[in-house]
């Protein structure tokens, strides 16, 4: 019996993780309306993605050691962020950005914020995860690759940089001498957003190990997504607005690159 197109096999099983990740994003959505926090949707970033990994593993035909391997990359990445951000914002009530929203829209912002921040967020979730879904669903090859090697180090050291970076900038902050201080120590000293940087490299990792699957370079726009984001939208632009006006930022930035590391001058 001839192996049928990989379209044909990826298409069908796509829709499960699909209905699963919008699903949960509403449910999301209802949960926020009657807590009046559209932060959650932060918590579940990154375990969205997991969730997704893991509905396309039990309905697809991928080759199982590398479909189980790719998921659970995905969820010990996505799950430490999700719980990194719920400790980060426990008990500080709704984000400022979702307030200022809040207060811009007002009766209106309950179906505003489903559709601009609840499905928004489902869909780029999504688009992102490309090279995810395709390593977990596709059928071959069979065996360990070069990529597959590749793609788990650079992940490797992707997740490292990201979660020293958090642990890091959670220790400069419970330290009370260090209120009002700008954190400049660390990997904070080679690069201002050295999280979002680790980031970049988990989802460059997870890139590369797609490659080995047929079609793979195709997916390559999830990752190149997200470090848009990091580097141009959702991340380093908007905190930098932010850190721009607390004294001894702009000195910071001037001496440390934003993005991309370089040992400290």
């Amino acid at each position: 019996m001839p192996a049928l197109p990989l379209a044909q096999v990826l298409w069908p099983a796509l829709l499960w993780p699909t209905g699963a990740v919008l699903l949960l994003f509403l449910a999301q959505w209802v949960a926020s309306v009657r807590l009046q926090d559209a932060s959650l949707v932060d918590r579940f970033w990154g375990p969205a993605f997991a969730l997704g990994a893991w509905v396309a593993f039990a309905a697809g035909q991928g080759w199982p050691p590398r479909a189980a391997l790719v998921s659970s990359l995905v969820s010990l990445w996505g799950l430490r962020l999700g719980w990194h951000i719920h400790r980060r914002n426990r008990g500080h009530g709704e984000d400022p950005r979702y307030q200022a929203m809040r207060a811009r829209h007002g009766a209106r912002f309950p179906l505003r914020s489903l559709v601009t921040v609840f499905l928004l967020q489902a869909v780029l979730n999504l688009l992102i995860a490309a090279p995810v879904y395709l390593a977990v669903l596709s059928p071959g090859p069979a065996a360990w690759t070069a990529w597959d090697g590749l793609g788990a180090a650079i992940w490797a050291g992707g997740l490292y940089f990201e979660a020293t970076a958090d642990a890091q900038l959670r220790a400069f902050k419970a330290e009370p001498t260090n209120r009002g201080r700008i954190m400049d120590q660390g990997l904070w000293a080679w690069c201002r957003h050295p999280n979002y940087f680790g980031d970049a490299l988990v989802w460059l990792g997870l890139g590369v190990l797609a490659l080995g699957v047929p079609a793979g370079a195709v997916s390559l726009y999830g990752p190149a997504l997200m470090v848009f984001f990091l580097m141009k939208v959702s991340g380093v632009p908007l905190l930098e607005k932010r850190m721009m006006q607390r004294p001894g930022y702009r000195d910071y930035a001037a001496r440390t690159p934003a993005f991309f590391p370089r040992p400290p001058r």
